[in-house]
């Protein structure tokens, strides 16, 4: 699909990692950095299915009828990754075959945590029509959903409160008020139901830097 070509200098290629991008990064990135995009939302989410984060228009949600509070801050925070120039054209297409079913390609402005000069990054937009595309629900009765779903990848309840610790990691002024929110709603629910079990801390994970797109493939099926 067509996409306005990025600006960015001397012609770097540059990812914005959003959810479990954060901590699972794409291969062949050599930089790394910190920082927030503006102007999106990130709440958009068949036996059990799990619930995880995308990015959305703002413009498009604002559409929508949201039952959970809403916060002040437009910054929505995640990682830029630096993708090495000879394996620009592997990773474009391992992350088309990744994100693509559902999502449409934007270019925006990525501002470092460190306030170093803005970077301009490829995204991953969630569509309204994603057959996936859940919109707004109860945060009460989302969490609940989470705390009772488990996939191939392991429970749903462990990648909302990793992404709670990833984001956490990112800046002092990093933390995302909707995550916390709905891992605090998990949290009581865990509680609620006496579990002392992985529900009630994120697992730590740990950076793992991969050198292919098999290895990645690889990655993605052992761990969230």
């Amino acid at each position: 699909m067509a996409a306005e070509a990025p600006i960015s200098t001397e012609d770097e290629f540059w990812l914005f990692g959003y959810g479990s991008l954060i901590w699972k990064p794409p291969p062949h990135f050599d930089r790394r950095i910190p920082g927030y995009v503006t102007g999106y939302d990130h709440r958009g989410t068949p036996e059990k299915p799990g619930r995880v984060v995308t990015l959305i228009e703002r413009s498009f949600w604002e559409t929508l009828s949201d039952p959970h509070p809403s916060a002040s801050s437009d910054k929505i925070w995640g990682t830029a990754y630096r993708i090495q120039a000879a394996k620009v054209a592997e990773v474009k297409e391992y992350l088309d075959i990744r994100e693509i079913n559902g999502y449409t390609i934007h270019y925006t402005d990525f501002h470092p945590a460190d306030a170093s000069p803005m970077i301009k990054t490829l995204v991953y937009i969630g569509t309204p029509d994603n057959d996936q595309f859940m919109g707004p629900q109860d945060p009460d009765t989302l969490a609940e959903h989470i705390y009772r779903s488990e996939g191939p990848s392991g429970p749903n309840k462990d990648y909302l409160l990793s992404l709670e610790m990833a984001l956490d990691s990112l800046s002092p002024e990093s933390g995302d008020y909707h995550v916390k929110d709905l891992s605090n709603r998990l949290r009581k629910v865990s509680e609620a139901t006496g579990s002392v079990s992985q529900g009630q801390k994120a697992l730590d994970h740990e950076l793992k830097k991969v050198h292919s797109t098999d290895e990645q493939e690889e990655t993605e099926k052992r761990i969230l």
